[in-house]
């Protein structure tokens, strides 16, 4: 081999070695980032945890078609479920549902007046023994007067004997006093499109704040849009008891910092009710004894306040039925101060005075509309005279 062909073969590969070096050296760079972006990678890999090594048993699944369990997310991003709403029963019925309960808390009227005037002809002491009766069960004097005067002349007139007769005789003047044409209706509708506003009035005791929480269930189920005014703001509880009735059916709660003006917490249910469109404000008044002047003129103060944006289309006046005669006095003295427009008689089912139904109604010339026969939510009933009367007599 001459000189000239070996200094070529060399230089050919010098040429062939050069390349080979720098291909495997350039694969080698690309491989391998610079020591920073390692750094990045490894912060990376500890911000995402899902960067993560994979187990050989994961490996598996995955090749086997099953999914594997997404890791939980955060609490901040789990909705809570919705609410679930109660849906109260219809109010038409209840008190035919309750009459049980009347009936057992009543029948010692019924029996009592059944069992003389079925005897036959009665004699004065008879007589005097069934006034005695009817003013124990609080029927009140005037009412007591004009039924045994009703009753005397009828079976006389009649010679009624027969037990059957006597006792629908007696049920036909009970119903006239209880009042079956009076308007019972629960005014809940404003004129020009405002809400009907409902102020819950009554003394301390008597079940008000339950009564408006009932209340609010009765308009649920007749599908009215309702909204509660708590102001009684000198009970914390009072707030939060009508929150809780809210809740349950989907009802808000305007409320105030306690001690606050109960005239301006109503004026802003009111406002609030007519800005979003509601069918019926229900506002809860504090409950105040009829015997101090000041708290029943902060009563008539609500209800000017109130009326500055709409009108009062009901007052209902709340009375324990346990109480008696008491309640006469409170309804009375309120009758006075608020324009009471009907009557709620609670704890019905606990007492035998069911005569108060006849005495309140005389002595305010409003209607009794709802009565209270129970513990449970919806056992408020609409009045009905008719169920009422049967009730009393239900032995």
């Amino acid at each position: 081999m001459t000189t000239e062909t070996l200094l070529i073969v060399i230089a050919v590969a010098i040429v062939v070695l050069g390349a080979g070096a720098g291909l495997y050296f350039g694969t080698r760079r690309r491989e391998l980032p610079p020591p920073d972006v390692m750094d990045e990678l490894t912060e990376r890999e500890i911000e995402h945890p899902e960067l993560r090594e994979v187990g050989l048993d994961e490996v598996e699944e995955l090749e086997a078609g099953v999914l594997v369990e997404e890791p939980p997310a955060p609490e901040s991003e789990v909705e809570p479920p919705a609410p679930t709403l109660d849906r109260p029963e219809a109010p038409k019925g209840r008190l035919a549902r309750l009459r049980s309960r009347l009936a057992r808390s009543q029948s010692s009227l019924g029996r009592g007046l059944l069992s003389l005037l079925g005897g036959g002809d009665l004699t004065e002491e008879q007589w005097e023994e069934i006034e005695d009766t009817l003013l124990a069960a609080d029927v009140g004097v005037g009412p007591t007067t004009e039924l045994v005067e009703n009753l005397r002349a009828r079976l006389a007139a009649e010679g009624v004997n027969d037990p059957d007769r006597a006792k629908a005789v007696l049920r036909e003047e009970l119903l006239g006093l209880v009042g079956p044409s009076l308007d019972r209706h629960l005014r809940t509708t404003g004129d020009d499109d405002l809400p009907g506003v409902v102020l819950v009035v009554g003394v301390n005791g008597t079940g008000k704040t339950t009564t408006v929480g009932r209340l609010a269930r009765v308009l649920v189920a007749e599908d009215r849009t309702v909204l509660l005014g708590a102001a009684d703001t000198f009970r914390a509880a009072a707030a939060d008891q009508l929150e809780t009735w809210g809740a349950r059916v989907g009802v808000p709660v305007v409320r105030g910092a306690e001690g606050a003006d109960p005239a301006s917490v109503a004026f802003e249910a009111v406002k609030q009710g007519i800005t979003d469109g509601t069918d019926v404000v229900l506002v809860d008044t504090a409950g105040r004894l009829h015997t101090k002047a000041g708290l029943m003129d902060e009563l008539g103060k609500v209800k000017r306040v109130v009326e500055k944006q709409a009108p009062v289309t009901e007052v209902l006046l709340v009375i324990d039925a346990t109480t008696g005669q008491n309640g006469l006095t409170q309804a009375r003295v309120f009758g006075e101060v608020v324009d009471v427009t009907g009557i709620v008689l609670t704890k019905l089912d606990g007492t035998a005075k069911g005569g108060i139904v006849i005495a309140v109604q005389r002595e305010l010339g409003v209607p009794v509309k709802f009565v209270g026969l129970g513990e449970g939510p919806d056992d408020l009933a609409p009045f009905d005279a008719e169920d009422f009367v049967d009730a009393l007599l239900d032995s």
